[in-house]
């Protein structure tokens, strides 16, 4: 059996890896242009173009959130919903930049809720109920966008695959696992002496139309950041997106830092300048990631403060 621990001390070092591969390429693809380049393009965003994506990003935090708040009612736990809410974007905002979401979001979630009075087994429930989401929902949307149009996969992604299609099937079959289990099995799953409770099939759909519009919503903000002379369609464009989470997600790279970017100059046309498409990446950065790390920083110190020298309630 593969020892776990070695498993997670060389995890750090496989992102690693990637991390400078991406680098590596990212440079070679933009060693002809200057960075006064990039800041011309950053701003031809208009005001406009930045408003609607920061709009689009604000339901994308919206949608994440609500995976908590299916948790809670799927346990039959009473908690309201603007502190479900509140946690749950506080959490993905957080996560987003720091990376090891297991941690860092379960962290911030037992600070919470459990200052709220959530029992300990709850929280651990609502966490795998919200991995489970996540992951679900990234399997569902991915697996019918790559097999509707399967892109050719980047070389530095090392899969065996040629294009994205048998991840589609892989993906596909996943889910369509997962439902069936949800569907005929009502009795909780045991695995190496641990207890895995099965969700409804009704919480499990709830679950993939959910994650639907998050990484619809996730994507459309970078899809608007794009240059004006952007040839795709939106799904043309959001398989594109899918498959660059997804190497930033293997990766293990906090943010996907330079992972994402790559993957992404790799699968934009041609017709698309390298160095507009840089300035829309760090737009993107910019709306995405900084903004809502702002704003759940400043909410997590309110808390803070409130619960040392308030109510906190």
């Amino acid at each position: 059996m593969v020892n776990e621990k070695l498993i997670n001390r060389l995890v750090p070092f496989f992102g690693l890896i990637i991390l400078v591969i991406c680098l590596s390429v990212l440079s070679a693809e933009l060693k002809d242009y200057q960075l006064k380049e990039v800041i011309k393009s950053l701003k031809a965003i208009s005001r406009y173009r930045l408003s609607l994506a920061s709009g689009f990003m604000a339901l994308s935090y919206f949608a994440f959130a609500c995976y908590d708040f299916i948790a809670f009612r799927y346990l039959k736990y009473s908690l309201s919903a603007g502190k479900i809410l509140l946690v749950g974007f506080i959490c993905n905002a957080i996560s987003n930049i720091v990376g090891f979401e297991a941690l860092s979001g379960g962290a911030i979630r037992y600070r919470f809720y459990s200052h709220w009075g959530v029992p300990a087994r709850t929280i651990a429930s609502v966490l795998a109920f919200e991995n489970i989401c996540f992951w679900l929902g990234l399997f569902a949307v991915g697996g019918v966008t790559f097999l509707i149009k399967p892109l050719t996969l980047p070389r530095l992604l090392k899969l065996p695959f040629v294009s994205a299609y048998p991840i589609g099937l892989i993906f596909l079959f996943i889910v369509i696992s997962y439902l069936i289990l949800c569907a005929v099995r009502k009795q909780p799953l045991r695995i190496r002496g641990k207890t895995f409770a099965i969700p409804s099939l009704k919480s499990s759909l709830a679950q993939i139309i959910v994650s639907f519009f998050d990484w619809s919503f996730a994507a459309a903000v970078l899809y608007i950041l794009l240059p004006n002379n952007n040839p795709l369609t939106y799904p043309g464009f959001f398989g594109i997106y899918l498959l660059a989470m997804f190497a930033t997600i293997i990766s293990h790279v906090p943010g996907g830092l330079g992972v994402f970017e790559t993957v992404i100059l790799l699968l934009l046309p041609k017709s698309i300048n390298s160095t507009a498409a840089l300035g829309s990446l760090l737009a993107f950065r910019a709306v995405y990631y900084l903004l809502p790390f702002l704003m759940a920083v400043v909410l997590l110190g309110g808390y803070e403060i409130q619960r040392r020298w308030g109510t906190g309630k």
